[in-house]
């Protein structure tokens, strides 16, 4: 990938460095308000999936929680108890800091603690359900990324992902190719400063690169490869975003 070089999990950490005390509103702005409707879809996916509620809340893993915006999202809609998982530390307290004004007068059922995809300080088959977003141009190596997401699901429980994409139709894809190189680094910059001005410019590239590695028909083969099934995939707003979901097989 373009800019990361041989180590994509301290690229990702020193790109997010300095963006956690505006990266909520920057998100929503930059990707027109498509964030939030991207990530309402990935929540509605797991939760679609998720088994009968029993005696116990469902206990969620949210990876690459960043500022805890899915986790929220899904302790409060969903009633269960999450994990939010990230690398980047500025990013974790930013989302302790939301975890806080979010739960004044009322318990917040959510943990996050720092740790990698790769390697999750989870056991084996002990989750309900894992969301994840904007990952995996962020790690050295997708399969193995996802089957270490796999094996800490239960038989049967849900995954479901948002990443962007690249528009296939050639007339948006000229739109968004225009947004991503020209727009969006002058926008980051206006809007955040030096460090979103960086994030502009490498997300373009970014993520062309990754489709062009990974296609969105070998991701699903890679899922399906890790252990999942019933594996689904869905372009959002003209193919500028994408959610994908399925189950660990066996349940």
């Amino acid at each position: 990938m373009r800019g990361v070089g041989n180590d994509p999990n301290r690229f990702a950490d020193e790109l997010f460095a300095g963006l956690p005390d505006r990266y909520d509103l920057l998100v929503e702005v930059l990707t027109f308000g498509q964030n939030r409707r991207w990530r309402r879809e990935m929540v509605d996916r797991l939760a679609d999936r998720l088994p009968a509620s029993g005696p116990r809340p469902p206990l969620l893993v949210d990876v690459a929680s960043g500022t805890a915006g899915v986790a929220l999202q899904l302790a409060g809609r969903l009633g269960a108890e999450v994990v939010g998982v990230d690398l980047s530390l500025p990013m974790l307290r930013r989302g302790q800091r939301n975890l806080q004004a979010r739960s004044v007068g009322r318990p917040h059922r959510v943990r996050l603690v720092a740790g990698r995809a790769e390697q999750l300080p989870l056991p084996d088959a002990s989750v309900d359900g894992i969301t994840f977003t904007y990952l995996l141009r962020y790690v050295a190596d997708v399969p193995s990324t996802l089957a270490e997401l796999t094996r800490v699901l239960r038989p049967g429980a849900p995954m479901a992902s948002l990443d962007f994409l690249a528009p296939p139709e050639p007339g948006w894809r000229a739109a968004w190719w225009g947004y991503t190189r020209l727009v969006l680094p002058a926008a980051g910059w206006l809007a955040g400063g030096p460090a979103w001005r960086r994030v502009g410019t490498f997300l373009g590239p970014s993520i062309e690169d990754h489709y062009r590695r990974h296609p969105v028909d070998d991701l699903v083969q890679a899922w399906r490869a890790a252990g999942m099934e019933e594996v689904g995939a869905r372009q959002m707003s003209l193919g500028g975003g994408l959610v994908m979901w399925g189950r660990r097989a066996g349940g």
